[in-house]
């Protein structure tokens, strides 16, 4: 990747001892590559994303980014706190999205390689100001990135704030686990352990409701294949142009929990997600289209990746029944998530075991 360190643009590259690669900048904080092994111990960079700093600049679908202050939707830019309405930049419709015009991933990161006990990490540090993007309070935020030996990229988040506020953050990594250059990801199975989804009206914010995935083009509580019923005639479905939509996660356990799984079976490469996290937001890439050009001169059409971005859901500061996003002066936002790679034949009956009841996928 083409970067201008005169600019404040960062490359760093953290290695594993079983042939993982990860390649992230400090502007966004943003997954540029990510090189995993299939069956057979080769490698291809299974993120989408661009070889040059400038097109990260310019308009692109959020490939590889931290995403904050407030990952997702907040309806109508606008939200209540301590009986005093703030109002949001608006960049999808009426809509905030991701936070905002010049949100977390529009920022550049101080970036640091740090030792870790459990792999290469890259420590990455970002101040948003009171009033940034309509948003109260000064918000201090850490990510770190960790590239395990277990073949995870993990990433733990931490923030604090000096007023009252609302925090959601999250990545946006586009996956295809055939290669980032390699078609559509229609044919990946996927299991997502939710037994309900939060619908949302038109605009893509949720109604409120926790709807039951069984029955529904949404039920991913076996390994389905992601584009199985993407053609179904169903409303949601339709608003989004295909999956958009935050799943309610069952969690059965504290910390991090396993609560979801792909599988693509030309290549054999399976991700599990690993979060501590209320929600997963499933996007299928649907806004993609042929004038998106990524590294190597790839094509990147609608379906080209999908997203699995852990998080609490969206629009929470509107909804009450939500879990709440609000942090507090003295309190310590935290967040970790794991993404972790390895091989299998073809899990389709034991996908969604337990963990502790199947093998691990990792070689």
């Amino acid at each position: 990747m083409s970067l201008d360190a005169n600019r404040g643009a960062r490359l760093f590259t953290l290695r594993n001892g079983r042939g993982l690669v990860v390649a992230i900048t400090n502007y966004g904080g943003s997954v540029v590559a990510l090189q995993v092994p299939d069956r057979h111990g080769h490698l291809a960079d299974v993120v989408l994303g661009f070889g040059t700093l400038e097109r990260y600049q310019g308009p692109h679908p959020y490939f590889g980014a931290l995403i904050g202050r407030f990952g997702n939707r907040i309806a109508g830019g606008r939200f209540r706190l301590d009986q005093h309405d703030y109002v949001l930049s608006t960049n999808d419709g009426a809509n905030h999205l991701h936070g905002g015009l010049r949100g977390f991933d529009r920022a550049f990161w101080a970036g640091e390689l740090i030792n870790s006990k459990d792999g290469p990490a890259l420590s990455l540090k970002h101040t948003s100001v009171d009033g940034d993007e309509g948003y109260p309070g000064t918000l201090a935020t850490t990510v770190i990135y960790t590239l395990t030996e277990r073949n995870e990229l993990r990433i733990d988040y931490s923030a604090t704030t000096d007023a009252p506020t609302i925090v959601n953050l999250t990545h946006h990594s586009y996956f295809n686990l055939a290669g980032h250059d390699q078609g559509d990801v229609l044919g990946h199975e996927l299991f997502i352990d939710a037994a309900h989804f939060t619908p949302t009206d038109a605009g893509l914010i949720p109604t409120g409701e926790r709807r039951p995935v069984l029955g529904t083009p949404f039920d991913f509580t076996k390994p389905t294949l992601i584009g199985a019923r993407l053609l179904h005639d169903d409303a949601q479905l339709a608003a989004g142009r295909g999956y958009d939509h935050n799943f309610v996660l069952n969690r059965s356990g504290q910390g991090l929990v396993l609560v979801a799984r792909a599988f693509e079976p030309g290549s054999g490469r399976v991700m599990e997600v690993l979060t501590t996290e209320p929600g997963l937001h499933l996007y299928t890439g649907n806004a993609l289209d042929e004038s998106m050009i990524g590294k190597n001169n790839a094509v990147y059409r609608r379906h080209s990746g999908f997203c699995l971005e852990t998080q609490h859901f969206p629009d929470s500061p509107n909804q009450e029944a939500f879990p709440s996003t609000r942090l507090e002066p003295g309190q310590r936002y935290e967040s970790s998530t794991i993404y972790r790679f390895g091989v299998a034949a073809w899990p389709r009956d034991r996908m969604d075991q337990p963990e502790s009841k199947r093998e691990s996928p990792c070689p």
